[in-house]
């Protein structure tokens, strides 16, 4: 999260930019399971991240991805950071709790949800607030209320144009 251009200042990008936040919190909380042995507690943690994570990507998809793909705008890295999504769920979906390889695994999973978070935070956030107009916020804002974030305190956020 840069905090340069001032896209934080919408409402519908801070959201998103804090779940990101606390998916990467969520991910250092699994690192250090997995790093004390404990396999429990990551199971655990895991099924709470792919949790947050699957409504999370639903509300960006639903969201901001269709404002800029209605808009006609930057549609090809859209597309890249959907396909990014799918295959992060195919990432998920091959995790096995009992092989050897498991915590090797779910650490190149956080690695790549890392890599696409920054992705999106310095790529396609930003470029939204410039480009999308009141009828994408529209858009933004009915996708954010039917889709509720996984945050606490966090109110369904009201119609508003950058």
């Amino acid at each position: 999260m840069c905090g340069h251009c001032g896209c934080h200042g919408v409402d519908a990008i801070a959201e998103l930019n804090a779940e990101h936040a606390a998916l990467v919190d969520e991910g250092t909380r699994l690192r250090a399971a997995l790093s004390a042995g404990d396999r429990d507690t990551a199971r655990d943690l895991l099924a709470r991240l792919v949790e947050h994570l699957g409504g999370h990507v639903h509300r960006e998809e639903q969201g901001i991805f269709t404002a800029l793909r209605q808009h006609g705008e930057f549609a090809d890295e859209v597309d890249a950071l959907e396909g990014e999504h799918q295959d992060l769920d195919v990432a998920v979906a091959a995790l096995d709790p009992d092989a050897d390889g498991f915590d090797a695994a779910v650490r190149l999973l956080l690695a790549d949800l890392e890599q696409h978070i920054e992705r999106e935070d310095l790529g396609i956030f930003p470029v939204s607030v410039v480009t999308l107009g009141a009828d994408g916020w529209d858009v933004v804002d009915r996708a954010h209320a039917a889709i509720p974030t996984f945050l606490p305190g966090i109110a369904t956020p009201s119609p508003t144009s950058p």
